[in-house]
């Protein structure tokens, strides 16, 4: 989520007078924000597409609840020692956090082990832990519509009776303190980013956010009109009516066996039709195509933990697989491929399966992602359903990503086209009819030139390095991870230093490289990858021949206030991932808007920017999809490409013999073998294209009217990458509600008794 203030000032329509009133107290409002600690609740682009989502349902007025866990650390603090990452628990509500209220009145149990008793009246889940599930509830506002949405985050609590109920004679004070083994569940964010560690007190913290929410939802239905009862029990009915639960990835896919098991043993339903409002109610959205990264639980950790859970995923597949056998008699392969359960030396329950039979929409995140999911990822079940399967194209909110961020940049805007932009972001094409005016050419430039100044002085006060703001920022900021070629840039950063090396008089075009992100902690060749790139940058930034040419920068703690500074300043957005492996991205799309120009892959939604902007107005380069097909299927030979181009060949011996380490030279021998032997990201394949594109990146900053005209285009273009269209595709297509233009009256005017937020809306 980052910081809450100045989003919930801009969101309220209220920052200015707070920025006057500050100010008449004798502070600076920017000092004052600058103290916020960011909630880093979520690893990287999953968790901050569940923000940007959040603001657009409450700027649309729908009546939408966001759930998770209240960790007491979130994503690690990120420390650079000697070019190694150290971590750093994020002790983030250590001066407490004004923005989230305790509702202790809504606390509800979760129940862990036990065993399963099965009876004439059904079966019973017996002889469990229970763990108290705490409800945090934190504003979310809509902007200038005087809507405010609540994101609910579950803390876990032990009960007061924990290990003293029981046989335990006399060990108080050890009962006591065994209370943090039940709370230890919402203690610490697991720091993986597309990367599955099938440990159990991740499966618990999975299963206790799915269980508190259920049953608020639940008590939420019950209580409203349409929660009717016959005589004793609730009529379910129209619950898919009233309650749409979208599945953000695999991680809340025991929601599913958790809602059939409160409809079968609980409320007495029959399995039939608890299975159809089940599937009527959940929508999963698939993120990432890394078989590394899918969700696949070994069956005894799951037994022994939500024994009952088990007995009904078996059920459900059971069903699943007879439906199968009867549509494809003899099949036993497709059965094998489809089944929730995979056979082998573990047992293991693929929870994308799980999530893809148990809900009524699964969608992609952008249009190349989605075709993939359907031809090749879950093909077999895209054949069964086709009409199950959708895409929505991601987006972010342009509140915190140009408004909040980029001050001088919208006010700009503004003034050519208006302000309703803001919440109708499709309106900047009308930007194409300046993209010859002088002036606005002259002040787009401006406004970066000033983020640029403003972002060198952060950088120089933090890193204590001397950045020259008119050199050209390229920015390559995300998790740090194989797909996303950290390792292209930094051989790119290589070749253009043996280059100025090479011929110090010729003409070279100064750059400034910026590379930031975390590496999972147990992501040993992630962080090889960080020590590399500051060995590299040990380097060139202390070579005179160098000076002022190149310099090379880590960006230590990358984070969304970090984001907040780097993204306004940025000339050239970095997004190189191998075609086929990012779903979407949306640091891409951040860009696109704060005025840098790309240069990327024909992956993710860089596909989508490229049809929107004109292919010409982005720098594309590289292998497409079809081409990593065919290179996989002739067997991918890195050896050929050092052999054919000589400074890859110079940059990677360089690397291999110690150039960049000369205290140990071995130092990146792993890194070296894996390029040469098992890079299954294939860099050497595009470094040749990389570096060519490079070069036209710098040939158009040379003249820098041709580089902002081609930026006003791509600001132009970049209004299909607002959240609130994404959100819009979501209510209409999966959710099935209408969206509200409508702005409520503030609470000091008297409201009309008729009107109302949603007249028929479901709650997302």
């Amino acid at each position: 989520m980052g910081r809450t203030l100045q989003n919930t000032m801009i969101n309220l329509g209220l920052q200015n007078a707070c920025d006057e009133a500050v100010y008449q107290l004798g502070l600076d409002m920017e000092e004052l924000e600058e103290i916020e600690e960011d909630a880093g609740l979520g690893n990287g682009g999953l968790g901050r597409l569940a923000a940007c989502f959040l603001d657009s349902m409450a700027t649309l007025g729908l009546a939408a609840y966001g759930y998770g866990i209240r960790y007491e650390y979130g994503i690690f603090n990120q420390k650079i020692r000697d070019g190694w990452q150290v971590e750093e628990a994020d002790d983030w509500l250590r001066h407490g956090n004004p923005w989230e209220k305790a509702r202790p009145e809504y606390m509800l149990p979760v129940h862990f082990y036990g065993r399963v008793e099965h009876s004439a009246s059904g079966a019973k889940w017996i002889d469990t832990q229970v763990v108290l599930a705490l409800p945090y509830d934190t504003p979310v506002p809509g902007y200038m519509n005087n809507t405010v949405n609540t994101m609910r985050l579950w803390s876990a609590r032990a009960p007061n009776d924990f290990n003293l109920r029981d046989f335990n004679v006399g060990d108080y004070i050890q009962a006591v303190l065994d209370r943090n083994l039940a709370e230890n569940i919402s203690r610490v964010l697991y720091p993986n980013d597309n990367f599955f560690e099938g440990k159990e007190l991740r499966l618990k913290q999975e299963y206790f956010v799915v269980a508190a929410t259920l049953q608020d939802i639940i008590r939420r239905f019950k209580a409203s009109k349409f929660g009717s009862t016959d005589s004793v029990r609730t009529v379910f009915d129209s619950f898919p009516d009233q309650v749409a639960i979208q599945l953000n990835d695999t991680h809340p896919a025991m929601a599913i066996p958790e809602l059939m098991r409160i409809f079968v043993d609980i409320e007495k339903l029959p399995w039939d039709k608890a299975w159809d409002i089940t599937k009527r109610t959940f929508a999963y959205t698939n993120h990432t195509v890394l078989p590394e990264a899918l969700e696949r639980w070994p069956v005894d950790l799951v037994e022994k933990l939500l024994p009952r859970h088990l007995q009904i995923i078996y059920e459900i597949n059971q069903r699943h697989l007879d439906h199968i056998a009867s549509l494809f008699p003899n099949d036993v392969d497709r059965l094998r491929r489809m089944s929730l359960i995979e056979e082998g030396d573990t047992k293991r329950i693929n929870m994308a399966h799980l999530c893809i039979v148990g809900s009524h929409a699964v969608n992609g995140v952008a249009k190349i992602h989605s075709e993939i999911v359907k031809t090749q990822v879950f093909e077999d079940f895209a054949a069964l359903e086709p009409e199950k399967f959708q895409n929505k194209t991601n987006g972010i909110t342009p509140r915190r990503w140009l408004l909040l961020c980029n001050p001088g940049l919208a006010e700009l805007i503004a003034e050519k086209i208006g302000e309703d932009y803001v919440r109708d972001l499709s309106q900047l094409t009308k930007l194409h009819e300046f993209v010859d005016d002088d002036l606005f050419i002259r002040e787009v430039a401006k406004v970066k030139q000033e983020n640029k100044v403003k972002f060198a002085l952060y950088l120089e006060k933090e890193y204590k390095v001397k950045i020259n703001p008119s050199s050209m920022f390229d920015v390559h900021v995300k998790r740090i991870h194989e797909y996303k070629r950290q390792l292209m840039n930094c051989l790119h950063i290589i070749t253009m230093y043996n280059r100025i090396r090479r011929d110090p008089s010729k003409l070279f075009v100064p750059r400034t490289v910026i590379i930031g992100g975390k590496a999972a902690p147990g992501y040993h060749m992630a962080k090889m990858i960080i020590k590399l790139i500051n060995a590299v940058a040990q380097v060139v930034n202390n070579d005179p021949m160098v000076g002022s040419k190149l310099k090379v920068i880590f960006l230590e703690n990358y984070r969304v206030s970090l984001a907040e500074k780097v993204i306004p300043a940025t000339d050239l957005s970095e997004q190189i991932s191998t075609a086929g492996t990012e779903a979407s991205g949306t640091g891409n799309m951040k860009f696109m808007l704060n005025g840098a120009l790309t240069i990327g892959t024909m992956d993710g939604a860089n596909v989508e920017m490229a049809e929107e902007a004109g292919e010409e107005n982005l720098f594309i380069f590289g292998m497409r999809v079809e081409d990593v097909t065919e290179l996989d299927r002739k067997g991918y030979n890195a050896q050929l490409y050092y052999d054919r181009l000589p400074e890859l060949k110079q940059a990677v011996d360089q690397i291999k013999s110690g150039f960049f380490s000369p205290k140990d030279p071995n130092l990146f021998n792993d890194v070296v073998n894996m390029l040469f032997y098992h890079d299954r990201f294939k860099v050497f394949a595009d470094y040749e294209a990389y570096v060519k594109c490079q070069e036209k990146v710098s040939e158009l900053y040379l003249n820098s009217k041709a580089w902002t005209k081609m930026v006003i285009r791509n600001i132009a273009a970049a209004g299909k990458f607002s959240s609130d269209r994404t959100i819009k595709e979501y209510a209409r297509d999966i959710w099935h509600v209408e969206p509200s233009d409508l702005k409520i009256p503030p609470p000091n005017e008297p409201r009309d008794a008729g009107q109302d937020k949603t007249p028929n809306g479901t709650a997302a």
